[in-house]
């Protein structure tokens, strides 16, 4: 599926829609999911639109993905007990939405049958 443009993502980066910022970087911004499927439900994206899913990212710039997975720990540190969930949706079939590759850090209790969406 060919990507939006700008995604949506971009856009918050951009600062042309808000969000809920908890954490940012020259290659990475994290803010708050606008539809929490847990208690702590943080987006982790990079500001660049080059890769549409983490499959895209992992063979592109794996440096990128291993500094995502690595915000998620931070931020599942600052926002909760240091345990959760990272949720990579690849794929419309895998309810992703936004092809702008980005992850889903979840933690605490998380809703019956949810994965994280977008």
């Amino acid at each position: 599926m060919p990507p939006e443009s700008p995604s949506i993502f971009s856009r918050i980066v951009a600062r042309e829609i808000p969000a809920d910022i908890v954490y940012e970087d020259d290659r990475v911004i994290a803010f708050h999911d606008i539809a929490p499927q847990a208690p702590v439900h943080v987006v982790v994206t990079p500001k660049t639109e080059a890769f549409t899913d983490v499959v895209g990212l992992a063979a592109g710039d794996p440096e990128l993905l291993a500094h995502m997975v690595d915000v998620a720990r931070s931020i599942a540190e600052d926002l909760s007990d240091g345990q959760f969930r990272l949720v990579f949706n690849t794929g419309p079939a895998s309810g992703q939405t936004v092809f702008h590759v980005h992850a889903h850090v979840l933690s605490g209790a998380l809703e019956e049958g949810t994965l994280g969406t977008q």
